[in-house]
């Protein structure tokens, strides 16, 4: 049976995994852009290259002396897959995964973000009222899965929603993407990730646009029609000039990731979420033989 501590070390491992270290695609998606940058003949292309160099650098650094990436290391939010698994002796998951934060906030350690929207009264462990975030899922499997992303709110900030018209179509979902990146610039620490969720209620699709930049970034769209979408909205934000670190460029964007669900005939909810360069994230999976 999975047990408390399990949970609460799962937990702390993947958060201070996810803060110190970009997984692959990430990594690569980045040294892509540096090399296309390399290539150009772009008016910013050494202040393109410049960031890029130096992105790199601190990724390499983060790793080699296991700090975190970013000093922001985000609101934490965890997608679980809880499947078919017994637990031992009744405890709450939600409270054993805020113990998982709270640790992983003190041994890292990680700055302390989490504050009370009114009297901004900082909890100091990274967790607090319906933080971290937890959204789960019922799955067939005999595993728990835990997937943290943490958020840094320098993205965060520049995400947006759109209750559009359906006649606005697919035409309407680009031009809302296309100026929610504008308005961004170099908010959001460029070169980003653009997740756009499509349909069911506003807050679905604000979800699903986080879920979508949990895909790999060089993993193709499933859907022929996202992946089309998807590839045309990555040109079109790369000819902006934003460029890394908003000082020009041909690598606004490392990627768009789309998701859609059904919705109301009324409706065409567009939601986009921002993620920087520092794209965060770790996963891990609890067996549970029954």
């Amino acid at each position: 049976m999975i047990t408390e501590n399990e949970i609460i070390e799962t937990i702390s491992g993947i958060y201070k995994n996810a803060v110190i270290e970009l997984p692959d695609d990430v990594k690569i998606a980045i040294e892509n852009a540096l090399e296309n940058e390399k290539k150009s003949n772009n008016t910013s292309k050494e202040f393109a290259i410049l960031n890029l160099e130096a992105i790199l650098k601190n990724i390499a650094l983060a790793k080699e002396n296991q700090v975190p990436i970013c000093q922001d290391t985000g609101l934490p939010i965890i997608f679980v897959k809880l499947g078919k698994v017994e637990f031992e002796n009744n405890f709450s998951l939600v409270e054993a995964i805020k113990k998982g934060v709270a640790k992983a906030t003190k041994d890292v350690p990680l700055r302390p973000n989490i504050v009370d929207p009114i009297s901004r009264e900082n909890t100091n462990d990274n967790t607090g009222v319906h933080v971290p975030i937890i959204d789960i899922e019922l799955t067939d499997t005999n595993y728990i899965e835990f997937r943290i992303l943490p958020k840094g709110f320098g993205s965060e900030n520049n995400n947006a929603l759109k209750m559009a018209l359906p006649g606005e179509g697919i035409a309407g979902v680009k031009e809302f993407v296309m100026e929610t990146v504008k308005k961004a610039g170099g908010k959001p620490c460029p070169p980003i990730v653009v997740g756009v969720g499509i349909g069911g209620t506003s807050d679905y699709a604000l979800k699903l646009s986080k879920k979508a930049i949990l895909n790999p970034l060089n993993e193709k769209n499933p859907d022929l029609h996202l992946a089309k979408l998807e590839k045309e909205l990555l040109t079109e934000i790369n000819k902006l000039n934003i460029g890394p670190m908003g000082l020009g460029g041909k690598t606004t964007a490392l990627a768009v990731k789309i998701l859609k669900s059904d919705t109301h005939t009324a409706g065409l909810p567009i939601g986009v979420t921002i993620q920087c360069w520092a794209h965060r994230q770790s996963t891990a999976r609890i067996y549970n033989d029954l």
